[in-house]
Protein backbone atom coordinates (compact mmCIF):
# COMPACT_ATOMS: atom_id res chain seq x y z
CA UNK A 1 0.00 0.00 0.00
CA UNK A 2 2.34 2.22 1.03
CA UNK A 3 4.55 2.10 -2.88
CA UNK A 4 1.01 2.68 -4.46
CA UNK A 5 0.03 6.05 -2.00
CA UNK A 6 3.15 7.85 -2.06
CA UNK A 7 6.50 8.51 -4.64
CA UNK A 8 9.22 6.57 -4.60
CA UNK A 9 11.31 9.14 -2.34
CA UNK A 10 8.61 8.93 0.49
CA UNK A 11 8.64 4.85 0.96
CA UNK A 12 10.83 3.14 3.31
CA UNK A 13 13.12 0.25 3.35
CA UNK A 14 11.17 -2.65 5.05
CA UNK A 15 13.44 -2.15 8.22
CA UNK A 16 12.83 1.62 8.78
CA UNK A 17 8.88 1.24 8.19
CA UNK A 18 9.24 -1.70 10.98
CA UNK A 19 11.34 -0.24 13.54
CA UNK A 20 7.86 2.37 13.29
CA UNK A 21 5.81 -0.56 14.80
CA UNK A 22 8.92 -1.99 17.41
CA UNK A 23 9.53 1.02 19.61
CA UNK A 24 8.08 1.07 22.21
CA UNK A 25 5.29 2.86 22.75
CA UNK A 26 4.22 2.27 19.09
CA UNK A 27 0.18 2.79 17.90
CA UNK A 28 0.01 1.00 14.97
CA UNK A 29 -4.05 0.12 13.68
CA UNK A 30 -4.81 -2.03 10.62
CA UNK A 31 -7.94 -2.03 9.21
CA UNK A 32 -9.01 -5.25 7.52
CA UNK A 33 -11.77 -6.10 4.87
CA UNK A 34 -12.00 -9.83 4.09
CA UNK A 35 -8.45 -10.54 5.37
CA UNK A 36 -7.07 -7.97 3.02
CA UNK A 37 -5.48 -5.25 4.56
CA UNK A 38 -7.03 -1.87 3.68
CA UNK A 39 -5.91 0.77 5.50
CA UNK A 40 -2.84 1.18 8.20
CA UNK A 41 -1.66 3.77 10.96
CA UNK A 42 1.50 4.39 11.95
CA UNK A 43 2.34 6.58 15.32
CA UNK A 44 4.36 6.39 17.86
CA UNK A 45 5.41 8.43 21.22
CA UNK A 46 7.62 11.19 20.28
CA UNK A 47 9.43 14.01 21.30
CA UNK A 48 7.84 17.60 20.43
CA UNK A 49 8.50 18.88 17.52
CA UNK A 50 10.88 16.33 16.61
CA UNK A 51 10.60 14.39 13.39
CA UNK A 52 13.03 11.73 12.54
CA UNK A 53 14.03 12.00 8.67
CA UNK A 54 12.15 9.51 6.01
CA UNK A 55 14.07 6.07 6.20
CA UNK A 56 15.29 6.44 10.07
CA UNK A 57 15.46 3.26 11.59
CA UNK A 58 13.96 4.15 15.45
CA UNK A 59 15.62 2.77 18.25
CA UNK A 60 13.89 2.11 21.44
CA UNK A 61 15.61 5.07 22.71
CA UNK A 62 13.79 7.20 20.35
CA UNK A 63 10.63 7.28 21.28
CA UNK A 64 9.54 9.90 23.35
CA UNK A 65 6.58 10.39 25.30
CA UNK A 66 5.58 14.48 24.74
CA UNK A 67 3.07 14.15 21.64
CA UNK A 68 1.97 11.22 19.07
CA UNK A 69 3.74 11.57 16.03
CA UNK A 70 1.96 10.25 13.29
CA UNK A 71 4.30 8.96 10.71
CA UNK A 72 1.91 7.69 8.29
CA UNK A 73 -2.11 6.91 7.52
CA UNK A 74 -2.76 5.14 4.17
CA UNK A 75 -5.71 4.21 3.10
CA UNK A 76 -6.27 1.69 -0.34
CA UNK A 77 -8.68 2.41 -2.78
CA UNK A 78 -10.95 -0.83 -1.61
CA UNK A 79 -11.38 1.59 1.94
CA UNK A 80 -12.11 5.00 0.80
CA UNK A 81 -15.10 6.57 0.84
CA UNK A 82 -16.45 5.17 3.85
CA UNK A 83 -14.59 7.71 6.64
CA UNK A 84 -12.33 5.13 7.57
CA UNK A 85 -9.05 7.43 7.72
CA UNK A 86 -11.33 9.47 10.59
CA UNK A 87 -12.26 6.18 12.63
CA UNK A 88 -8.64 5.03 12.56
CA UNK A 89 -7.40 8.39 13.90
CA UNK A 90 -10.17 8.90 16.52
CA UNK A 91 -9.29 5.59 17.42
CA UNK A 92 -5.79 6.09 18.06
CA UNK A 93 -6.67 9.67 19.51
CA UNK A 94 -8.32 7.37 22.09
CA UNK A 95 -5.43 4.84 22.69
CA UNK A 96 -3.02 7.86 22.76
CA UNK A 97 -5.46 10.25 25.14
CA UNK A 98 -5.15 6.54 27.86
CA UNK A 99 -1.47 6.31 27.65
CA UNK A 100 -1.14 10.21 28.85
CA UNK A 101 -0.67 12.19 25.14
CA UNK A 102 -2.55 15.55 24.88
CA UNK A 103 -1.27 16.27 21.39
CA UNK A 104 -0.69 15.01 17.80
CA UNK A 105 1.66 16.14 15.03
CA UNK A 106 2.37 14.94 11.98
CA UNK A 107 4.25 16.26 8.54
CA UNK A 108 1.39 16.61 5.76
CA UNK A 109 2.73 15.25 2.36
CA UNK A 110 1.46 15.21 -1.40
CA UNK A 111 -1.17 17.79 -0.66
CA UNK A 112 -2.70 16.40 2.12
CA UNK A 113 -3.01 19.51 4.33
CA UNK A 114 -6.14 19.99 3.78
CA UNK A 115 -7.57 16.14 4.71
CA UNK A 116 -5.48 16.66 8.36
CA UNK A 117 -7.21 20.24 8.19
CA UNK A 118 -10.80 18.47 8.40
CA UNK A 119 -9.41 16.51 10.90
CA UNK A 120 -8.44 19.53 13.56
CA UNK A 121 -5.08 20.06 12.70
CA UNK A 122 -3.33 23.51 12.03
CA UNK A 123 -0.20 24.44 10.44
CA UNK A 124 2.23 25.61 12.69
CA UNK A 125 4.92 27.98 13.19
CA UNK A 126 8.57 26.16 12.30
CA UNK A 127 11.95 26.70 13.68
CA UNK A 128 14.58 26.84 10.70
CA UNK A 129 15.54 23.32 12.03
CA UNK A 130 12.32 21.65 12.04
CA UNK A 131 11.20 23.80 8.23
CA UNK A 132 14.54 21.67 7.14
CA UNK A 133 13.48 18.61 8.71
CA UNK A 134 9.85 19.16 7.29
CA UNK A 135 11.43 19.73 4.05
CA UNK A 136 12.75 16.19 3.29
CA UNK A 137 9.37 14.96 2.83
CA UNK A 138 8.90 17.24 -0.04
CA UNK A 139 8.53 20.47 -1.34
CA UNK A 140 5.14 21.01 -0.67
CA UNK A 141 5.02 18.99 2.84
CA UNK A 142 3.86 20.86 5.92
CA UNK A 143 4.16 20.82 9.72
CA UNK A 144 1.01 20.25 11.57
CA UNK A 145 -0.38 19.72 14.91
CA UNK A 146 -3.66 19.22 17.19
CA UNK A 147 -4.68 18.97 20.43
CA UNK A 148 -6.25 15.00 20.57
CA UNK A 149 -8.79 16.11 22.91
CA UNK A 150 -10.35 18.98 20.81
CA UNK A 151 -13.14 18.68 18.59
CA UNK A 152 -13.94 14.57 19.46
Amino acid sequence: MQNQSYPAFLCEEPAAFASRMLVPGSLCLAAIRSDRLIAYLIAHGSAARSPFPVGHVLGPGDAGHDVLFIHDLCVSTAGRGIDLGRRIIDHAFDLATTAGLRRAELIAVEGAESYWRGLGFVEEEVSPALAAKVASYGADARWMARDIRAMR
